[in-house]
């Protein structure tokens, strides 16, 4: 993960495991957050392999998360022990579906470390709020793609957005920060590409997954605020501190604590930007 991780990454780029040629290459293309997957992206027979390369390269001076195979499977336990070294920044937990799979994590991992449950299966999704509960739980991912095979669904977008919107519910109320939604397939097309994040934006997610470099650019100038907001955010928050009341109206809107929070996140993750 890049030394930004602290302004909430809004781009996650995965990388095969099994492709250390590309390991560079990913952390050098400008995504806030590098995911090492030895799930998806690696088939069966390369799974030890990938996993030896891993654990040979990752570094505390390049800290990355590692998407691991699912508690159940034959990789699990050794690909867990992985969040043990230094340089991994947390664990990508696939297939999570409930919050003893995090355990399981955590207690091989023999640290607090951070884990993003990926909700993709229907129990997942009703466990979403035990999950998101767990012990060193950092936010839920949504698995789009697998969700929608499972639930024999043919659209990821507006079919989806009822379970993106309980996702993003279920993280506030179990004080997470947003949750990240799921890729878009098609690398070339960037059109449905911003459609996507700026759907997922509106369902109060806070980032999203990318497959390709050339995804980051078009994630971050949907999710990142942009000058309207940044202009918004300044108002709010300088008419709250002149008025020194506890709501009041700013471009003839209520603004009370909860939107001056939000004013305040925005101009907060600016500034970090800025620091970058």
């Amino acid at each position: 993960m890049s030394s930004n991780v602290s302004r909430s990454p809004q781009s996650y780029l995965f990388v095969p495991g099994s492709r250390p040629d590309r390991f560079q290459s990913a952390l050098s293309s400008g995504a806030d957050a590098v995911i090492v997957d030895l799930e998806d992206a690696v088939e069966p027979a390369a799974k030890e392999s990938a996993r030896a390369a891993v654990a040979a390269w990752v570094s505390r001076s390049y800290p990355v998360l590692i998407r691991i195979n699912a508690y159940g499977t034959r990789w699990f336990d050794e690909d867990a022990k992985l969040a043990a070294l230094d340089g991994v920044a947390g664990i990508v937990l696939p297939k999570t579906e409930r919050a003893l799979d995090v355990i399981n994590v955590v207690w091989r991992a023999r640290r607090k470390v951070p884990v993003f449950p990926l909700i993709e299966t229907a129990v997942g999704m009703l466990s979403a709020m035990e999950i998101a509960k767990a012990p060193c739980v950092n936010k839920l991912m949504f698995g789009t793609l697998d969700f929608m095979a499972e639930m024999g669904m043919q659209e990821d977008r507006e079919a989806l957005n009822p379970y993106r919107a309980q996702l993003a519910l279920i993280s506030r109320a179990a004080g997470l920060e947003q949750p990240i939604d799921g890729v878009t397939p098609d690398i070339n097309d960037v059109e449905r590409l911003m459609a996507d994040a700026l759907n997922g934006k509106r369902q109060g997610f806070g980032a999203k997954l990318c497959i390709h470099p050339k995804q980051i650019a078009a994630v971050h100038a949907c999710y990142r605020p942009g000058e309207q907001e940044l202009a918004w955010a300044r108002r709010v928050v300088d008419a709250m501190t002149e008025s020194g009341a506890g709501a009041i109206t700013v471009d003839g809107k209520m603004v009370d604590r909860p939107v001056l929070l939000r004013a305040q996140r925005l101009l907060a993750f600016a500034a970090s930007e800025k620091q970058v």
